[in-house]
C-alpha cells in the first residue's frame, strides 16, 4: 500500500491555497501543482486548506477543482479531497444509485464496513443520513436484493471487534463455518452473515 509522503516542514494552508488557487487559473489547470499539494497532505491538513479556501476566496475548493479538472483525474482528485468519511459515504451512495448493481460495484460497501476502523464506519453513516437525508441500511434495502441484502446490512449495522487479542480456536471454528456456507452456496447463513458482521478482517 501507498504511504503519503509529507514534507517535513508542511506549508501553511494560506500558502498552499494560494498556490492552488494558481494552478487553477488561466488557461490551463496546472495538475503536477496540483497533485505537489494535495497528494502530499494528511486527511485533516486536506480539510483545512478546504476551510481556508472558502474563507480566503469565498468559494469551495470542491467546486473549483470540479470546474478546472476533468475526467478519471477530477475525480480522483476530488474524492482524495473530501474528508474520509464524506468520500466513502458518496462511494457507497454512488454504488447503490448505479443502474448496474453488480457485485463488483457493491464491493466498495464491503471494503468500507470491513476494511476501515469499527469508528469510520460509524462516522461513514453518520455522514450519510446528512448527505442524503437517508440511512445507509435503509439504501441497501431498497436498492439491493437478497441474500447480498443481509449480508451488506449486517456489514455496516454491526460494531466490529477491533482488538489485537485473537481466540484461535474460536477463529478456526469461524473459519470452517464459513468454508462450509459458502460451499453450500448458504449466503444468507445465520453464522455466516454474524461472522463476517463481527469480526476484525485485519
Amino acid at each position: 500500500m501507498a504511504t503519503i509522503r509529507i514534507p517535513e516542514v508542511v506549508p501553511s494552508p494560506a500558502e498552499d491555497c494560494e498556490k492552488l488557487e494558481k494552478a487553477c487559473q488561466g488557461w490551463g489547470t496546472d495538475e503536477k501543482a496540483i497533485i505537489r499539494i494535495l497528494g502530499r497532505r494528511n486527511a485533516s491538513q486536506r480539510k483545512k486548506i478546504g476551510e481556508t479556501y472558502q474563507q480566503l476566496y469565498n468559494k469551495s475548493l470542491i467546486d473549483e477543482l470540479h470546474s478546472e479538472l476533468s475526467g478519471d483525474f477530477k475525480k480522483a482528485v476530488i474524492l482524495w479531497t473530501y474528508d474520509p468519511a464524506e468520500r466513502d459515504a458518496r462511494l457507497a451512495n454512488e454504488a447503490l444509485k448505479s443502474k448496474r448493481k453488480s457485485i463488483i460495484r457493491l464491493q466498495v460497501i464491503v471494503e468500507i464496513a470491513c476494511a476501515t476502523s469499527p469508528h469510520h464506519l460509524v462516522a461513514v453513516r453518520k455522514e450519510y443520513c446528512s448527505l442524503f437525508e437517508r440511512s445507509l441500511e435503509e439504501d441497501i434495502i431498497s436498492n439491493v436484493s437478497p441474500p447480498i441484502q443481509k449480508i451488506l446490512v449486517s456489514l455496516v449495522s454491526s460494531y466490529r471487534y477491533d482488538k489485537e487479542v485473537v481466540d484461535s480456536t474460536t477463529a478456526n471454528m469461524e473459519a470452517a463455518t464459513l468454508h462450509d456456507s459458502i460451499g453450500a452456496k448458504k449466503l444468507d447463513d445465520y453464522e455466516l452473515v454474524r461472522i463476517l458482521s463481527t469480526r476484525n478482517m485485519f
